[in-house]
């Protein structure tokens, strides 16, 4: 099997030494590599969904919304400063739970009734922060819980637990890519829809899994950043919606499905991570900070896709 991630860890490779060498006081510091982990701890969750969605061919844009929802169920069921109810470990289940129901939801509309996954993804954004939006009230909701204040930030292994439950789940993602019916399924999917179907594949109940899964993905993110803030808001995941689709298509997952996977969308949130890293270690402006992640999703997409243009049809 070609090693497509080969091009992206490549690149990755560069962006290191060149940063190591522009700014060796600052980026090779242990501070520093603590600061890049804690950076990439949500991106990685939100990429594992993100990446079984667009192996398929389809495009989960509802991220921000179910963050938000799962942020706000978490904190206020935990112990917090605008009401008395405290659940406990209940708090994030129900959160959790939240969240793949939404992106279940999501797979049944656009399964079901044939509705493109851009616009029923769409909408499930929009009903998330919706629902935020009331579950927020008038005041901000603060975590009370030393343990759900500080248990995502600790960090007993010298990185904090963000980080080492989204390597945990790095693993175990690609291990179902790879040795489970679920991943098999989800690149034959991307790959011809119609050849999976008369191969036995249960496309449409399949699809409904992953968009269950990359909904759990967002939720476990809104659960894990409002722990880190300590406080539940409505744009808790404001912009990781264009990181995590920037990260899979820099590492190389192709928008229209059947190429790429797990490792390449590892590769692709360091780069962004470290980009945008060693960008603020440079001491770019935020506006031009900006611009330069565009272009690099510019190119990566023309680099990933040059080849797969008649593919695509994306040449008009």
């Amino acid at each position: 099997m070609k090693k497509e991630w080969l091009g992206p860890l490549a690149a990755l490779v560069v962006v290191v030494l060149i940063l190591s060498v522009l700014r060796p006081s600052t980026f090779l510091t242990w501070e520093n590599f603590r600061a890049i982990t804690d950076q990439a701890s949500i991106p990685f969750i939100l990429a594992m969904g993100a990446s079984f969605v667009i192996l398929m061919g389809c495009i989960d844009l509802s991220i921000e919304g179910v963050m938000a929802t799962a942020a706000l169920i978490f904190v206020l069921l935990s112990a917090n400063s605008v009401n008395s109810v405290d659940l406990g470990i209940g708090a994030p289940l129900i959160a959790l739970f939240a969240g793949t129901l939404m992106g279940l939801l999501t797979g049944v509309i656009h399964t079901v009734f044939r509705v493109p996954s851009f616009m029923v993804s769409l909408g499930t954004w929009f009903i998330g922060l919706g629902i935020a939006t009331v579950l927020f009230g008038d005041s901000v909701p603060q975590l009370s819980g030393h343990l759900t204040r500080t248990w995502a930030s600790a960090s007993p292994l010298g990185v904090s637990n963000a980080f080492v439950v989204s390597v945990v789940f790095v693993m175990v993602a690609k291990f179902v890519s790879d040795n489970t019916l679920m991943g098999r399924f989800t690149y034959a999917i991307g790959a011809d829809e119609n050849i999976a179907s008369l191969n036995a594949v249960a496309v449409n109940r399949h699809k409904v899994y992953v968009f269950a899964l990359a909904g759990f993905c967002s939720a476990l993110a809104g659960v894990i950043g409002s722990s880190r803030l300590g406080v539940g808001v409505v744009d808790l995941g404001s912009g990781q919606l264009f990181q995590t689709i920037a990260a899979a298509v820099i590492g190389g997952t192709l928008l229209s499905g059947g190429r790429g996977g797990v490792v390449n969308s590892i590769c692709g949130v360091l780069l962004v991570v470290i980009i945008n890293n060693g960008l603020i270690l440079l001491g770019v402006s935020p506006v031009f900070q900006r611009a330069v992640s565009g272009l690099v999703i510019v190119v990566a997409v023309v680099a990933t896709a040059f080849s797969q243009r008649s593919r695509l049809r994306i040449v008009k």
